[in-house]
């Protein structure tokens, strides 16, 4: 499918979403027996591959040692499935949160308290609930939310229009509270090992397609998208047996680890945290303004790509700023177990 045909159908998704119309299919009726048989074997086989429901627990501070007695922690929290929770790894210190909380501790040079209330098999509909327990506490918001969401969604055949309608809300919800929110968006489920042809394509169509959607959806509502094709794509295709994990199906600790480099820069860039001469764009790097839709079709097609909000008008609706931005490699750093959220999560 072309970049235009594909922003083509996400404007169509993300207008339903945001008008309360029907599920826009994203696959005919006439494949779905298909569909559904080969997602059975596929899961099976993801199963007997040793899939494993554990997710080490990552909460806590992180940075200590930018501590300072006038200096307030930066608040980072996770939400979304198992991707953002970090299925598939041992050690906290491997989870993209972790990762993102350390890599941000060491740009910000300020301690990040890292919170995760991510759940394996989540699907969109589930961000309502997991929005409300982190507004909830009593404590101030999180400075920033990091959003990991859509694959479910695909694997349960939940209407699209449906889906973007659950993030664009949950999106507005963390922004009206005074978060910024940077949103992974659905990853290239057609390089999945066990996923077999014609579910395959079919796949990768529905992601792309399901991905350009939540971009226009989330960058309508203030916040920032990056392309996660990377998480299962070509890169990580190129090399199943170190980004995929014994499930074949997660990330490895590699994985999470490229992942979490592809959002780092745009989850600085959400707090003003990134050096200013880089938010301009790069026309060497094929950056620049473009309808927000255009944008997000791009951007669902390369991996590691930013969307963000930029002209609030234009013929074609609104404007957004689409980066290439270049990633940085982070260390592996456990939370510090002393901290009080480390030890209420212990």
């Amino acid at each position: 499918m072309s970049s235009m045909s594909r922003a083509r159908v996400a404007r169509r998704i993300a207008a339903g979403a945001a008008y309360g119309g029907g599920g826009i299919g994203l696959a005919g009726a006439a494949v779905v027996g298909l569909l559904l048989a080969e997602a059975t074997l596929a899961r099976r086989q993801v199963l007997a591959n040793g899939s494993s429901p554990y997710v080490p627990r990552a909460d806590g501070l992180y940075g200590g040692g930018y501590a300072t007695p006038a200096g307030e922690p930066l608040r980072l929290t996770l939400l979304g499935d198992s991707t953002a929770a970090g299925q598939g790894v041992h050690r906290a210190g491997q989870t993209p949160g972790a990762l993102l909380a350390s890599g941000l501790a060491a740009v910000a040079e300020r301690p990040v308290i890292l919170r995760n209330v991510a759940v394996p098999g989540a699907m969109s509909d589930d961000l309502d609930r997991q929005v409300a327990l982190v507004l909830s506490g009593p404590g101030p918001a999180p400075d920033v939310c990091v959003i990991m969401i859509g694959a479910n969604d695909v694997t349960n055949r939940m209407p699209p229009t449906r889906s973007v309608r659950h993030l664009a809300g949950a999106v507005r919800r963390l922004r009206t509270a005074g978060a910024e929110v940077v949103v992974g968006t659905c990853p290239d489920l057609g390089t999945i090992e066990p996923v077999q042809q014609p579910l395959r394509w079919l796949a990768r169509r529905v992601s792309r397609q399901l991905a350009a959607a939540q971009t226009i959806g989330v960058v309508e509502q203030g916040g920032r998208t990056v392309s996660l094709g990377d998480l299962l794509g070509p890169e990580f295709a190129a090399n199943p047996r170190e980004l995929f994990g014994p499930d074949s199906y997660h990330p490895s600790a590699e994985g999470y680890a490229t992942a979490a480099m592809a959002m780092l820069p745009t989850v600085c860039a959400a707090l003003g945290l990134w050096p200013a001469e880089e938010e301009r764009p790069d026309v060497s790097r094929r950056e620049g303004f473009l309808p927000v839709a255009r944008a997000a079709a791009e951007a669902a097609s390369e991996a590691g790509t930013e969307v963000a909000a930029a002209m609030p008008t234009g013929t074609r609706g609104p404007w957004a700023l689409l980066k290439r931005r270049r990633r940085r490699r982070m260390p592996e750093v456990e939370p510090d177990p002393h901290s009080p959220e480390a030890q209420t999560r212990a």
